[in-house]
C-alpha cells in the first residue's frame, strides 16, 4: 500500500487486523514515543504511528509550522489506510493534529471508519493558552523552558549537535500548536476521550472540560497522576484505559 515514505511505522505489521490505531506524537517526538505500545496491544489492532517530516528518518524534511497545511496532507495520504475501522490517539500537538483531522475527514466526507478518538494532553481547541508563546524565544531561552516540560530525553541537551538538529523541528512544532485557533465549526461525530493529568501546569483540568463541545457523541474525561509526560510515568494505567476503548471499537 502507498504512502508517504515513512510517514506511517507500524512495528507489527497485521494485513488481518480488525482495528488500526493511528498513534500522533507529541511536539519533537516522532514514532519511538510509542514504540514500546506494539507489543502490547491486543493481537487485531495494528498500531500506525505517524512520522511527520523533521524527526526520525525525515529528519532533513522542513517541518510543518502550521495545522493546516498538516492536516491537509495527512488527510490526502492517510486515504488507503482508512479501509478498515480505525482509532485516533494523540498527545499534546498529536491530540490536536488528531482531532482536526478527524475534522477535517468529516467535513470532506471521507469514507473513514473512525470509531474512537482519544485526545491526551490537550486543551480544547477554544481554551485561551499561556500568554506567552515558545517558537518565538530565542534559542537559549527556548530551550530553557524545553527543560521545564520534562519531555526531551537529558542525552539531547548533553549533546549540542544534536540539539541543533533537532531544534528547528521541535520549534516548528511549538509553532504549530501556538499558531492554532479555532473556528468554532470543528467538531467530530465519534465517541470521545480525554486523557489528562493532575500534575501538569499547561493543561489544567478546567483546560479539559471544553471538549464536551467538539463532538456530537459521548464526551469522556479520565485523569491520571503525573506532569504533562505521564504517557510515560503512567504507560501501564495509560494502556489499560486504551485497550478498554479499544474493545468498544469493533463491531
Amino acid at each position: 500500500m502507498a504512502a508517504e515514505p515513512q510517514l506511517i511505522i507500524r512495528p507489527k505489521p497485521n494485513p488481518e487486523a480488525r482495528l488500526r490505531l493511528f498513534c500522533f506524537p507529541y511536539a519533537g517526538g516522532g514514532a519511538p514515543a510509542f514504540h514500546s505500545w506494539a507489543a502490547q496491544l491486543p493481537e487485531d489492532v495494528e498500531q500506525c504511528t505517524i512520522q511527520l517530516p523533521g524527526r526520525g528518518s525525515r529528519v532533513f524534511e522542513p517541518p510543518y509550522q502550521r495545522v493546516s497545511p498538516l492536516v491537509e496532507m495527512l488527510a490526502e495520504k492517510l486515504l488507503p489506510w482508512f479501509d478498515r475501522p480505525c482509532a485516533f490517539f494523540g498527545h499534546s500537538m498529536g491530540g490536536l493534529v488528531a482531532f482536526e483531522l478527524a475534522n477535517r475527514l468529516r467535513q470532506q466526507g471521507s469514507r473513514c471508519d473512525l470509531r474512537h478518538l482519544v485526545v491526551s494532553g490537550r486543551c480544547a481547541p477554544d481554551w485561551t493558552a499561556r500568554d506567552f508563546t515558545m517558537y518565538t524565544l530565542s534559542d537559549k531561552e527556548f530551550v530553557e523552558k524545553l527543560k521545564e516540560f520534562n519531555g526531551t530525553p537529558k542525552e539531547v541537551f548533553d549533546h549540542p549537535e544534536l540539539l541543533e538538529l533537532l531544534l528547528p523541528t521541535i520549534r516548528a512544532d511549538f509553532e504549530v500548536c501556538e499558531t492554532y485557533r479555532a473556528k468554532g465549526d470543528e467538531q467530530v461525530t465519534c465517541p470521545l476521550t480525554v486523557f489528562g493529568s493532575d500534575g501538569d501546569p499547561d493543561v489544567p483540568p478546567e483546560a479539559l472540560e471544553g471538549w464536551s463541545r467538539f463532538s456530537t457523541a459521548p464526551v469522556r474525561i479520565r485523569m491520571f497522576v503525573g506532569d504533562h509526560f505521564f504517557i510515560h510515568s503512567r504507560q501501564t494505567e495509560v494502556l489499560l484505559e486504551l485497550f478498554g476503548i479499544l474493545e468498544t471499537c469493533h463491531g
